[in-house]
């Protein structure tokens, strides 16, 4: 229970400690500096989808006997779409953009720039808790290890990205409190969606291979319709590539290490 407790709470202090920077930092984070967090989570996420995720779905459909591709292959364009419908009706604001997404809203522009990154954090507390709750089912095949992984790289990546709302919201003229505030409630989401997850295990635990390809999908979703092309535009992109690379080998090495 302490493990599963853990890897729950894990990513949203992730997210904490970066929205802490808002304490500590002066100025709002340089455009290098953000588009190299950019690559850095882009990569992260997209080998988390790979090896945590679709992997372990192909496998367990396999185990089953499964069309070992099906559960994979519609979990993941569910998860897309999932996405999609949420990108579309809730109103958020992207950092460097003052055009909003979404229905329209009389929100302000501080809680559309926190409804973007709690955009991003849905999935991935998804992800974590589906994995969670495989590890503590029988036969699943996924080790608790593997989950812990997971979860600790999803919170190596919330680092960048709770700073990287709570500077700018600090730049617009808010408090140092209410920028942290701010940049934290964004992570709030993901230990939610993770213990509903667990809480659900026995009557998910027939649907994982779908629900893990499903959270991969939402997760690929937000790299390449959001952080992709934010981390691209303008000068230095190939920053954030490299970035992509980082991100991307450090969440492989804990995977195949640890799981």
């Amino acid at each position: 229970m302490l493990n599963t407790t853990i890897g729950v709470l894990l990513p949203f202090v992730g997210t904490t400690l970066g929205a802490a920077m808002v304490f500590f930092l002066r100025n709002e984070i340089s455009p290098r500096l953000q588009k190299m967090l950019l690559g850095f989570a882009s990569g992260v996420m997209m080998a988390a989808s790979v090896w945590s995720l679709l992997i372990p779905s192909i496998d367990i459909a396999t185990e089953n006997g499964m069309t070992a591709w099906l559960p994979a292959a519609t979990g993941f364009v569910g998860g897309m779409l999932f996405l999609l419908l949420l990108d579309t009706l809730i109103p958020h604001l992207h950092v460097n953009s003052d055009e909003a997404e979404g229905l329209q809203s009389k929100l302000g522009r501080s809680a559309k720039l926190m409804l973007a990154v709690t955009l991003h954090n849905i999935p991935e507390g998804m992800a974590v808790g589906v994995v969670l709750a495989g590890a503590m089912a029988e036969g699943s095949g996924i080790t608790l290890a593997g989950a812990m992984a997971l979860s600790l790289g999803i919170a190596i990546q919330n680092f960048p990205e709770g700073a990287i709302i709570s500077m700018p919201l600090k730049s617009d003229g808010n408090g140092k409190g209410k920028s942290f505030l701010y940049g934290m409630l964004s992570g709030v989401v993901e230990p939610i969606a993770a213990v509903v997850t667990i809480l659900l295990i026995e009557q998910l635990l027939p649907a994982l291979p779908f629900l893990l390809a499903f959270s991969a999908g939402a997760m690929i979703y937000v790299v390449v319709e959001e952080l992709i092309p934010e981390s691209q535009s303008g000068k230095h992109s190939n920053i954030a590539t490299i970035g992509v690379a980082v991100g991307f080998t450090l969440m492989m090495i804990l995977d195949v290490a640890l799981g």
